[in-house]
C-alpha cells in the first residue's frame, strides 16, 4: 500500500512547514517591514530558526542555502533593473 508523503507528516510538522512557507512568502512578496523581519529570521536568526526547521522536518542549513541562491538571483535582478548613471 502506497502512502502520499503528505499523509505521513504529523500535524505539528505541517504547522511548522506552513510557518516557514508563510515567512518565505512575506520575504518575497510582503510589505517592506514584513520582508525585513522575514529576512532577519531566515538568514540571521540562529536561535529560533533551527528549532522551527527541525520541527518542520527540514534541514536548516539546506533551506538557508537554497534561500541564499534565491536571494542572490533577486539581488542580481534588482541591480539589473536599477538605473545606470
Amino acid at each position: 500500500m502506497e502512502h502520499d508523503s503528505e499523509q505521513l507528516e504529523i500535524p505539528e510538522q505541517k504547522l511548522w512547514r506552513a510557518v516557514i512557507a508563510r515567512t518565505v512568502e512575506e520575504w518575497v512578496h510582503g510589505p517592506l517591514r514584513k520582508q525585513r523581519q522575514a529576512e532577519r529570521f531566515l538568514f540571521q536568526d540562529d536561535e529560533d530558526y533551527p528549532g522551527v526547521c527541525f520541527s518542520a522536518g527540514i534541514d536548516p542549513a539546506n533551506l538557508r542555502e537554497r534561500l541564499q541562491k534565491i536571494r542572490s538571483r533577486k539581488d542580481a535582478e534588482a541591480q539589473a533593473r536599477a538605473p545606470r548613471n
